[in-house]
């Protein structure tokens, strides 16, 4: 005897790809008509009678963007440490100091020093 499922889990999503590129295509409304639409080629059809869920995009806020670091600036998290450590290159005592993970999760962080004065950078690794 066939076990009967929840009518949401019965629901096949289907997805139609473009028949010029092969993308995804996305449902808009367009006139009050639900139509199909490729994002990278432009086609268009029209929806088939399968009922299709128009979800809005999600929100994102500011802290979840990607930070792009400048290379010649340390980046955000770092710290100024003054007269602990010097700059092998030019002897100047005040270094920015941050740590990186930057090899596996199960080896120690790597502490990444910059000298404040002309600007050298090292790694010290434990």
């Amino acid at each position: 005897m066939p076990v009967k499922r929840p009518a949401a889990r019965r629901r096949a999503r289907k997805i139609k790809f473009c028949p010029r590129c092969g993308s995804v295509m996305v449902p808009q409304l367009r006139d009050g008509k639900k139509v199909l639409v490729c994002p990278k080629c432009g086609y268009v059809e029209e929806a088939e009678d399968v009922d299709y869920t128009f979800v809005n995009k999600a929100q994102r806020s500011p802290k979840d963007m990607i930070i792009v670091v400048d290379a010649n600036e340390p980046p955000p998290t770092a710290v100024v440490l003054k007269g602990k450590i010097r700059c092998p290159r030019c002897g100047h005592d005040e270094v920015y100091f941050w740590m990186q993970q930057t090899r596996s999760a199960d080896e120690p962080p790597t502490r990444f020093y910059r000298c404040a004065k002309c600007g050298y950078s090292w790694r010290e690794y434990d």
